[in-house]
């Protein structure tokens, strides 16, 4: 007789089974009990706990490209199982073992307390007497996402999928997956729908997350991978059904493979994957609620201080001492709490591939660096610089103190992208190096926040004491959060914002670390609405670092328009502040004092949007954060001609809301309020044109 294991934690259910043979099989994973009927066991071969290919094995089936029936995957046998409880919850962990080759695989779940998401990887030990090769390896495994209800999975199911790019981040769109090209027309083919990274921006093509809703059920699958490099998720057809298949690096998708030798383990990438009863706004709220839980526990996050940073359509990386001092004046007269000078201040004029050494540069401060950061810390304001500590340019000075065993190598030569070098964090002369830099900053400076760049791409990884490229990427990456996690024990207070070319690193590795992403180098105001409002779907808002940037030549409107974008998130002002008219400063400041009175529901409020995710396209974009009775939301017209829009609140009709125009507050917004529909109509008659609203229910 076969053997069943059911676990049930935080509304989530998993059931197991593990056969008179020793097979495992993960049946049920969802925000429901597994149904009454059953599963046929002809089926039941494809609900695999993992998938695992060795090199020199063998593959079954009709698999393509994908990493179905894979060997010894197909051979492992259950051994034991451990149920505890821990500081965040209950843990179940899944021991096989192959018989052949002795290597052992335990499945780790770890679940958090009143959160429907549990983190799952795959801990691999070669416990035989001869070394094996892991060409893949999952992390988890589910087959049957499609199982509930009776409509074909054509119809069904709809994957929503967060597309990224330099300056085009956050592209959220949600398809129909023959619109992918996975037709359900055979019980098993070839084709994948899958989004796989390579390379050290985790994020340059997708966010590593996705949302899979089932229509019909009324329920959603959602997961994103925890890693700051190489990464891959599939969904696959099989006995058919629908499987899902997460990992870190995989050789046949990023050329990574490990050799493990006798006694040697491996641990794969996490991911993170619940289950809801809903759509995608609740997806997101499980997922807000566990990135918050998993998060260094840091103040940036509870106090949500105002950033200025000279970077975006103001100083564009040249600062000054004479530059900078009305800047400083005009920010802290506006109210921010953080001034951070960009990129520039190590060089005297062009700086972009002699970077590496990061001195000051005596020519753009003559009185010395700490002259200006000094200045700043007296007006009120925690200074801040701008750094990019993971390359070296092709013309540093400081290449004189390196080797090759500083850098990624391939083929005998070092890695080179965009007139830059990549630092190897495996290193110690590379972590002495970065260290020292860290201290100059912050004990002989004076600096409490730093903008950590990071603005290119390393490619497939590095042969340097490696199995194979991906393997040597794999290992820094996990360097690099070591370092991290390092340089956040030893200076607890210090802020060190997350930054790749805006958001092309956006990925919970790295922001379980960071108290704050950049989301963007978008340069343009209206295009950025769009990014602003699809963010909380990627990070929670008290993380989104939202550039609003009032342009000289601007007016009223396109003041208001900016600081709207950034309201709701985290502020991250810059522009030529002490170059606007009295008044457009003073919208600015009216934003920011706003804020403040906010930004501790902002820290604990879960996102929703109205009209649906916005994209580049849309005329109107909105998006709104609850917090218990109150309600703010966001309200952008883009663009076209239509100068109303109908914004549905149906859980506030009937319950005798409290409106107002929040921001601005001295501008005539014509509004009205559906009650017994709960739905609010705007009207704004100019295109650019966006207005903050509060709403308190009783």
């Amino acid at each position: 007789m076969s053997k069943r294991i059911d676990v049930t934690e935080n509304g989530l259910h998993l059931n197991f089974e593990i056969t008179d043979s020793g097979d495992v099989r993960l049946l049920h994973f969802g925000a429901r009990p597994m149904g009454t009927g059953g599963i046929e066991e002809s089926r039941k071969a494809g609900f695999r706990l993992m998938e695992l290919q060795l090199t020199g094995e063998d593959r079954a089936e009709y698999h393509g490209r994908t990493h179905r029936a894979t060997y010894p995957g197909l051979r492992m046998v259950y051994e034991w199982h451990i149920d505890t409880r821990n500081e965040t919850g209950r843990k179940f962990e899944l021991f096989l073992k192959d018989p052949v080759t002795g290597l052992q695989a335990a499945q780790h779940y770890q679940f958090y307390d009143g959160v429907q998401t549990v983190r799952c990887w795959t801990v691999l030990k070669n416990t035989g007497a001869e070394t094996v090769g892991v060409e893949y390896v999952s992390s988890f495994a589910l087959t049957g996402l499609d199982k509930e209800g009776t409509m074909d999975r054509d119809e069904k199911m709809e994957l929503s999928i967060a597309h990224n790019g330099w300056q085009s981040e956050l592209q959220w769109r949600t398809y129909k997956l023959p619109e992918l090209g996975l037709s359900h027309v055979i019980d098993r083919g070839s084709k994948r729908v899958s989004c796989s990274n390579t390379g050290s921006w985790s994020a340059s093509e997708h966010i590593p997350m996705a949302v899979l809703e089932n229509k019909e059920a009324g329920t959603s699958l959602f997961w994103q991978i925890e890693h700051n490099g190489s990464w891959h998720w599939e969904i696959i057809d099989q006995v058919d059904l629908l499987t899902l298949l997460i990992s870190g690096p995989t050789e046949h998708d990023n050329h990574w493979w490990k050799k493990l030798q006798p006694g040697e383990e491996f641990v794969s990438v996490p991911a993170a994957v619940g289950a809801v009863s809903g759509g995608f706004e609740q997806a997101i709220a499980q997922l807000t609620t566990y990135r918050r839980r998993i998060r260094r526990e840091n103040a940036d996050n509870r106090e949500l201080r105002v950033i200025f940073n000279d970077y975006m359509n103001c100083l564009w990386g040249s600062p000054t001492t004479a530059k900078l001092l009305p800047l400083i004046d005009a920010a802290a007269e506006v109210g921010c709490e953080y001034f951070c000078i960009d990129a520039g201040w190590y060089a005297a004029g062009e700086w972009w591939d002699g970077v590496g050494e990061w001195m000051p540069s005596s020519e753009r401060f003559p009185e010395g660096i700490k002259y200006v950061l000094d200045y700043i810390r007296g007006k009120g304001m925690i200074p801040g610089l701008w750094l990019e500590l993971e390359v070296m340019g092709i013309n540093s000075p400081k290449l004189a103190d390196a080797d090759d065993s500083w850098f990624f190598m391939r083929h005998g030569a070092r890695v080179k992208d965009r007139s830059r070098y990549q630092l190897d964090y495996r290193n110690p002369a590379v972590i002495a190096h970065s260290n020292e830099v860290i201290r100059r900053l912050v004990e002989d400076y004076g600096v409490g926040y730093i903008k950590m760049d990071y603005n290119i791409n390393a490619g497939i990884g590095t042969e340097t004491a490696s199995d194979s490229y991906g393997d040597g990427l794999l290992q820094h990456n996990r360097a690099y959060l070591a370092w991290l996690d390092e340089i956040f024990a030893r200076y607890p207070e210090l802020v060190i914002e997350n930054c790749s070319s805006g958001g092309m690193r956006m990925d919970y590795a790295m922001l379980s670390r960071h108290s704050i992403q950049s989301t963007s180098d978008q340069e343009n105001y209206a295009n950025y609405a769009a990014i602003a409002a699809s963010s909380p779907a990627a990070l929670t808002p008290e993380q989104s670092a939202i550039w609003s940037y009032p342009l000289r030549e601007g007016d009223d409107e396109e003041v208001v328009f900016n600081m709207v974008n950034a309201l709701l998130l985290r502020v991250h002002q810059s522009g030529h502040l002490a170059e606007l008219s009295p008044r457009r400063r003073e919208l600015v400041k009216e934003a920011l004092d706003y804020y403040k009175t906010i930004r501790r529901d902002i820290r604990e409020a879960l996102p929703f949007w109205p009209l649906g995710l916005p994209t580049q396209q849309d005329d109107w974009v909105s998006f709104g954060l609850r917090r218990d009775k109150r309600v703010y939301l966001a309200v952008w017209r883009v663009g076209g001609d239509g100068d109303e829009v109908r914004l549905p609140l149906a859980e506030l009709k009937e319950r005798g809301v409290e409106i107002q125009c929040a921001y601005p507050q001295a501008v005539d917004t014509e509004w009205s309020w559906d009650d017994e529909r709960g739905e609010l109509t705007v009207r704004l008659p100019a295109a650019k044109t966006a207005r903050l609203f509060e709403f308190v229910a009783k």
